[in-house]
């Protein structure tokens, strides 16, 4: 039987006695799934909706007529003609016995209840089932109690409030798979604990909380425990960090997020991750821009300086909006009106869908130019770059959750166990369900341990292992020629370039036995179904494009796209790297991917927007930055982006912004970018505005307002207009759900999607171009939306990196992110968890490598390349390569990127962060405390 007849299958109805009346089941729903359904409440612990049933608490049991024992009502299925009771005599004393041998053990005095969704309450699901079936005091001796483990800053252990209801266990092992949670001894001294009977601070756990959401007794809880008595009131949002975009619930108290749930939106189900759950805190950081900033007079600006955001008093003073706006709005015109290739604007990929519109709308019917650019440039431009060249969109065809789909799941330069925590669980569940998980990285990860196969392949070979995938494909004679005549063009050159990059001759390049390159690539090609999923490991380097390209190919040539559980998946960084994108906020783009060089495009916006617009593409990140160093660049305006921590080779990007002669800078903390600005203004963060945002699957998702703006800290929407209208435009947009739907006007691939509907069902995927379609999660189905319908081949050569490692400089330096930071640290790193649980800046180094140096773990090492050197401590991990070096770029007091190669992508025109030289020696001066909160100690683990 196929997929679609077995689902059919376990939809059908089923007639049987529930409590005397006849209700209708279904054969994939428990009896106690379908009495809630029908109203009837049944007691239960160890069950939980979205976990394996396990019917071990016994608390659930009903009397089925016919049958000598009593059933777990959570594992058992209807069948026709079925009698059931839970509320028989017989099935009550046995739940009123077992709640009340449990509350036995119960401390006097615990804390409220887990979730699901609910630690804020005084009493746990355990006295709640107690309350409503009248039990009292218990009449049992209770045993002996352990001790508290306090040890992790995220979550508190209360082992005496534990049942043993193993939700916890469920949780952890099964839907995250993170393993750290098991069930040990037997008898009365089994219990729960974490990896080898560890302290949870000094187990591997990452923090997610999915056992603390699923505890039902409050024997896992917030470590912090403020304000969970009571809430004001719960505002379900989307989660501000990663692109994966999970739907949450804020949970309210005197305008401050007490805690954090998971909602169980389409891309995560309820799950969330560490900074999902417990990196909110920011937003009531005392580091809050309140009030606008100007520079004061003869304060001059530098490369060389140090932020001290909690006293910025030496360099700027306070000013009103209307002074600020004023000044900020007067030094763009005036720019503008002398020369307005003078001006540019990066905007903001963690602002709403509308924030960005309206942004790039602003450069480019306000400046009068397309000099307009966000951090996409920075993470994944190359494959969009190569994704429009081939198939004719950048946007990803598959989403994740379909690697449930998928027989092989092809992984390269990404981390998802870090970069996109809940996505990986998907990985997960997939590979333990059978699915052969391929991952090609040049270090190993820990999603590795899940792996069929691993390929550890030598940085800046991306190209030579692709390629000889490619060429085993069209040796073995496993290509989809059908699909390749049907859909595609250019084959023949791929295949004749195809003919110099042989396994067995890449071998020696990126350091693959050739036997499994072509094992891997026979799997790719002959399963049902193949998705290809890849992060900036892919995309940053200068030969970026030419990675995609060789991706799109191997895809294409084998038809493993247009159907559920294949295709192309680049996996997008920020929370709305894929929104900001779609709403035009790139040099060479109008909304929707309107090039801005084509005349039916330039003519379809100045219609629309009522204005002449410049049809020359503007210039991207760091060629705005290499403009602005040399002077042709007067002003810019930025939004919400730190490219003074996040651009390459900072020494130079601080440099370019110091020269310019205005600078309004617009965010919610006093970064590193602010600290060289002239105008300073105070806006919103996530929690404190309305507005849509699309993760990496093409949801577009609604966040809500839960928090009141501290201060005089207005929304983005209403400074972007302050300032358009100081600019001259004629703007009143009353709130985002006008800016929505003039975007709707303009961008038909949302066209059919409404405010009302995005209220209503807080998460629609596009394309939805009519009103009521339901949104195509898969795409390419039929065609390419190319001129032609065809998805086009680009032969992909071997490019070295632009900076490969001497006698000098003998190792290579790999940028990247970790676990607990994102991006630039602004916001994660004043959360107050997941500062204390990742402190200080790391080095991961190979421990054969430490062992050279004479160093050990926590000792101070220094990088040095030829544009910078940074003091940080070492962290010994065996999965990254020897010669290799991995340093997030989170930490302002070692900020990797004053080391990383400006070097571009001639297509994609991002920067080589995946790839420099470097020099590392041991000691070096202490990084200065950047004065965010309080750490713990230094974590130091070892690979």
């Amino acid at each position: 039987m196929d997929r679609a007849g077995a689902q059919q299958l376990a939809t059908l109805p089923i007639e049987f006695k529930l409590n005397g009346k006849t209700v209708v089941g279904r054969p994939d729903e428990t009896l106690i799934e379908t009495a809630k359904r029908h109203g009837v409440e049944i007691p239960h612990l160890c069950y939980m909706p979205g976990l394996r049933p396990d019917g071990n608490c016994r608390a659930c049991v009903v009397e089925v007529k016919g049958e000598r024992a009593l059933a777990p009502s959570c594992c058992r299925y209807p069948q026709a003609g079925m009698e059931v009771t839970s509320d028989s005599a017989r099935a009550l004393l046995s739940q009123k016995m077992v709640l009340e041998l449990l509350l036995a053990d119960m401390p006097e005095k615990r804390p409220g209840a887990g979730a699901p969704g609910s630690p804020h309450r005084k009493d746990s699901e355990l006295d709640q089932w107690a309350q409503k079936l009248g039990i009292g005091l218990p009449r049992f001796k209770a045993r002996q109690q352990p001790k508290a483990d306090v040890s992790h800053p995220a979550i508190a252990v209360n082992l005496d409030a534990c049942i043993q209801c193993t939700r916890c266990l469920r949780a952890c092992r099964e839907e995250q798979v993170n393993d750290v949670i098991g069930y040990a001894w037997r008898g009365e001294h089994a219990k729960i604990v974490f990896d080898f009977d560890d302290p949870m601070g000094a187990s591997t756990c990452v923090a997610c909380g999915e056992c603390v959401q699923a505890c039902p007794t409050g024997a896992l809880m917030p470590a912090r425990e403020a304000g969970l008595a009571s809430i004001d009131k719960t505002v379900d949002s989307v989660c501000p960090f990663c692109g994966v975009g999970c739907l949450l619930t804020y949970h309210v108290k005197n305008n401050v997020i007490q805690f954090v749930t998971g909602k169980d939106g389409p891309s995560n189900h309820g799950r969330l991750c560490v900074k999902g759950r417990y990196g909110f805190d920011y937003a009531n950081h005392p580091h809050r821009l309140t009030k606008p900033l100007i520079r004061k007079p003869g304060v001059m600006k530098s490369a060389d300086f140090k932020v001290d955001p909690g006293n910025w008093t030496a360099v700027f003073r306070e000013a009103s909006w209307e002074e600020a706006l004023g000044l900020a709005a007067s030094g763009l015109r005036k720019i503008r009106d002398e020369d307005k290739f003078a001006l540019a604007g990066f905007g903001s990929a963690k602002g709403s869908n509308e924030e960005a519109y309206l942004f790039q709308k602003l450069v480019r019917t306000g400046f009068g130019t397309n000099n307009v650019d966000h951090c996409t440039r920075l993470c994944h431009a190359s494959s969009v770059a190569a994704l429009l060249e081939g198939i004719g969109s950048g946007a990803v065809s598959n989403q994740v959750n379909d690697v449930a789909n998928s027989e092989v799941i092809f992984l390269i330069g990404a981390n998802p166990t870090s970069n996109h925590p809940v996505a990986a669980t998907w990985l997960k569940n997939a590979a333990k369900r059978g699915a052969k998980l391929i991952i090609a990285d040049p270090r190993r990860t820990d999603l590795s341990r899940h792996a069929a196969h691993f390929l550890q392949f030598h940085p800046d070979t991306d190209v030579a292992l692709l390629n000889a995938m490619i060429h085993t494909i069209i040796d073995e004679d496993l290509v989809n020629e059908a699909f390749i005549k049907d859909r595609t063009s250019g084959y023949e050159a791929l295949k004749e370039n195809a003919q110099g990059f042989s396994p067995e001759k890449m071998a020696p390049i990126c350091g693959i036995p050739a036997a499994t390159i072509r094992e891997v690539a026979r799997l790719y090609a002959t399963s049902k179904a193949s998705i290809i999923l890849w992060g900036m490991g892919i995309s940053q380097h200068v030969h970026g494009t030419d990675n995609a390209r060789c991706l799109i190919a191997l895809t294409l040539m084998t038809g493993q796209v247009g159907r559920p559980g294949t295709g192309l998946h680049p996996l997008r960084g920020q929370n709305n790297v894929q929104g900001a994108s779609d709403s035009g906020l790139i040099p060479m783009m109008y909304p929707d991917y309107q090039r801005v060089a084509a005349p039916e495009a330039k003519a379809r916006f100045e219609k629309f927007w009522g204005a002449r617009l410049d049809p020359k593409p503007g210039l991207t990140v760091v060629e705005i930055m290499n403009a602005a160093y040399e002077g042709k660049i007067r002003g810019m305006y930025i939004m919400g982006e730190n490219p003074a921590m996040s651009d390459p080779d900072l020494e130079h990007a601080r440099a370019a912004m110091a020269k310019l002669e205005h600078l309004v800078v617009q965010d919610i903390f006093l970064t590193e970018t602010a600290y060289l600005a002239d105008v300073v203004l105070p806006a919103t963060a996530w929690p404190e505005k309305d507005g849509t945002v699309t993760n990496t699957d093409r949801m577009v998702q609604l966040g809500r307002k839960a928090l009141r703006a501290p201060g005089e800290a207005q929304p983005d929407l209403w400074i972007i207009q302050q300032l358009a209208q100081r600019l001259g435009l004629a703007w009143n947009y009353a709130g985002p759900q006008e800016v929505w739907n003039e975007m709707r006007g303009c961008m038909d691939s949302i066209r059919g999607i409404t405010w009302e509907r995005l209220e209503r069902d807080s998460s629609v995927t596009y394309p939805c171009e009519n009103e009521g379609d339901p949104g195509q999660p898969v795409v390419f189905q039929t065609h390419f939306p190319t001129a032609t319908g065809r998805a086009k081949f680009v032969p992909a050569d071997l490019i070295r990196a632009d900076e490969r490692p001497d006698r000098e400089y003998p190792m290579v330096l790999i940028t990247g992110r970790q676990l607990e930071h994102w991006h630039t640290g602004a916001m994660t790193r004043r959360a107050g968890v997941l500062d204390a649980i990742e402190p200080e800046p790391v080095v991961s180094m190979h421990p054969l490598d430490l062992e050279a140096l004479k160093a050990k773990p926590g000792d101070l090492m220094t990088v040095e390349s030829r544009r910078g050197k940074i003091a940080l401590y070492a962290r010994a991990d065996a999965g990254t390569p020897r010669g290799t070096v991995f340093i997030p770029f989170a930490f302002q007091e070692a900020a990797a990127n004053l080391l990383t190669n400006p070097a571009l992508d001639p297509f994609g025109k991002i920067p080589e962060f995946k790839y420099c030289a470097v020099k590392v020696t041991r000691g070096g001066t202490r990084p200065a405390d950047p004065g965010y909160g309080k750490g713990r100690t230094l974590a130091l683990i070892s690979g």
